[in-house]
């Protein structure tokens, strides 16, 4: 009989919190809120201290504390419909005081009111978020103690991918070993993250982690999910992927569009023109969007892809209709649309 007790009472309890996410989500809860303002300027303002690996709802509980928003709730709403919140860096704020939720998490994302920056961009290489730590102060034999030190998840025995791209701000006098392996417990936490961590049934969590990688680098948010798809449907035909970013991460250069002939000829296991399956490793930092991507892939049988133009990439199973676009991109290049 109690265990029917328990078991009504959890039943209960996971239906009033599925309630609760809704309300939060339709945004039809009543949570008290400041009205936004126009100007901050003049404003009082107060510093507040994000721990590191806070969730939102202990953000907003800080941000209720110090007097910045009306109420927990409220912030707790706003974040939860607001993805841009996983990206809150842990560390020192300047908030103003009294402002609405809204607000309160636009301040939060400020670079400009975060002392002691240091913003891991998506797609980012590790040996530039190693430049990153650098000019933020720390040493670089500092920095590669810290990387020697790293506690990984398990399976991996690289860093690289795995340094979540977000903003961070650490206390003064953190170590760059406590500050490296916050971005690696971020990637940990990031939802998605969390999912691609436990593998699939065809892909290792490396796997997908690589995949997402080139997902990140290949293309813009909007057609990750066909990105995804290309690698995909090449790995399932034992065709080379052939991704121009495989080689850019070998010369460690960026902007480029034009990928020479010579470059596809380099001899590295990274060419993903000259060798077939995946890379052995990440090619960078993934973010949210693009590990979404990578365990979500669109529907299609696409094999191609190519960005004629800026904001224009299609996608294409013919490798005629490749060929066809791939006259209009150089036709493009050559006219200087991507300068």
């Amino acid at each position: 009989m109690k265990s029917i007790v328990r078991l009504v009472l959890a039943g209960v309890f996971v239906l009033l919190l599925s309630i609760s996410l809704f309300l939060i989500r339709s945004g039809t809860t009543s949570a008290p809120d400041y009205q936004s303002v126009a100007s901050v300027q003049g404003l009082e303002e107060k510093i507040i201290e994000i721990p590191a690996g806070s969730t939102g709802s202990e953000i907003a509980q800080i941000l209720f504390d110090a007097g910045i928003i009306k109420s927990s709730q409220a912030y707790f709403r706003v974040a939860v419909g607001d993805t841009r919140s996983e990206k809150v860096a842990p560390g020192r704020h300047r908030l103003t005081a009294k402002i609405s939720a809204q607000q309160a998490l636009d301040q939060l994302l400020d670079p400009t009111r975060i002392p002691n920056l240091i913003k891991i961009n998506e797609g980012m290489w590790k040996s530039e978020i190693q430049s990153a730590l650098n000019s933020y102060g720390f040493t670089k034999a500092e920095i590669k103690n810290a990387f020697s030190q790293l506690q990984l998840p398990q399976g991996f025995s690289d860093s690289e991918g795995l340094l979540f791209p977000a903003q961070y701000s650490f206390a003064e006098g953190t170590s760059a070993l406590t500050a490296v392996q916050e971005m690696i417990d971020r990637f940990s936490r990031e939802p998605k993250a969390k999912q691609l961590l436990k593998g699939g049934k065809k892909y290792s969590p490396q796997q997908l982690l690589i995949i997402a990688s080139i997902v990140q680098a290949e293309g813009v948010p909007e057609d990750f999910t066909k990105v995804a798809r290309v690698v995909y449907n090449r790995l399932e035909i034992d065709m080379p992927l052939q991704m121009d970013s495989t080689v850019h991460f070998i010369k460690k250069i960026r902007g480029e569009i034009f990928l020479s002939r010579n470059s596809t000829l380099l001899n590295s296991p990274y060419n993903t023109y000259q060798r077939y399956g995946l890379p052995p490793g990440p090619i960078g930092s993934p973010g949210s969007a693009a590990i979404a991507a990578a365990l979500n892939p669109a529907s299609g049988n696409w094999l191609y892809f190519i960005t004629v133009a800026p904001g224009d990439t299609r996608f294409t199973s013919s490798i005629e209709e490749f060929n066809s676009w791939k006259v209009l991109y150089t036709k493009n290049r050559k006219a200087g649309a991507f300068n």
